[in-house]
């Protein structure tokens, strides 16, 4: 098999995790990329003694560190971020531990390899993050979904995490006119709703009138992954874990405390 037919399969799910870890699907796909740009130019850089996703995320990870500005930590700013700790304050390998175990499903071992560490301090690193991120800030959150039964296991996971579910929208009528009735501090959003309407369109409405951290759920996460058009930075995917949950709203929080920038316009991408 050749590099390319063994990476390929994997270049979404990477684009996800780039995503997720980068903020915005712009910054994602260029690092993404210049990870493929690398793999062209020479492929013995893909570690031949791991499999071809752990090496594909391996050499991502790579050229991510070679920027520094990715493993800086911001210091707490004020009393509530310093009482309110967020993925801000966390360092970069727990919180990329805790993506790849949460979001990608790597195993320990395969965390690990990617991260070039022991089995041990990789398990050690997830429960550190996961630790630091249970006491983040807490925020108010409007959930965009037509299922019932799914609507009803996101609040419950949300709620767990300490959040406060403000409403539940069916509809792309209703998703807008809760956003006007009561702002929210995150949105959780189908992406196909019960009366054929866009959770994609809807946001993007809301998004219009005032800025607000956005995580989509889907259960074709492949559609919303090939860097063709503007796409969602945040992807949950169907079926859901509660880890997978707190990571994705976590990061989601996390650039939101961090852009500082109350005025701007928030971008679906």
């Amino acid at each position: 098999m050749s590099i390319s037919d063994a990476v390929a399969p994997h270049i979404p799910y990477l684009r996800r995790f780039a995503r997720a870890l980068s903020g915005t699907q712009a910054a994602g796909d260029a690092y993404v990329a210049a990870t493929l740009e690398s793999l062209l130019a020479d492929p013995d850089c893909l570690d031949a003694k791991l499999d071809s996703k752990t090496a594909l995320y391996k050499l991502f990870l790579r050229g991510w560190r070679d920027v520094p500005i990715n493993q800086q930590v911001d210091p707490p700013i004020g009393a509530e971020a310093a009482a309110n700790r967020n993925l801000a304050a966390i360092s970069f390998e727990p919180r990329v531990a805790f993506l790849l175990s949460a979001v990608e499903s790597f195993s320990p071992k395969e965390i690990g390899q990617t991260l070039a560490c022991s089995e041990r301090e990789a398990a050690s690193l997830v429960e550190r993050a996961g630790q630091e991120i249970s006491a983040q800030i807490h925020t108010n959150v409007l959930i965009i979904e037509d299922e019932p039964l799914i609507a009803l296991d996101i609040q419950t996971l949300i709620e767990q995490l300490g959040h406060d579910v403000t409403t539940i929208a069916r509809t792309h009528t209703e998703a807008v006119r809760a956003a006007l009735d009561r702002s929210p501090g995150l949105i959780l959003a189908d992406i196909q709703l019960a009366d054929g309407s866009s959770g994609l369109d809807a946001v993007n409405e809301i998004l219009g009138i005032e800025e607000v951290p956005v995580v989509f759920i889907t259960a074709f996460p492949e559609r919303f992954l090939t860097g063709q058009a503007p796409e969602p930075a945040f992807l949950i995917t169907k079926p859901f874990s509660a880890d997978a949950v707190q990571a994705v709203v976590s990061q989601a929080l996390f650039f939101d405390r961090k852009s500082q920038r109350p005025s701007a316009k928030a971008a679906v991408g």
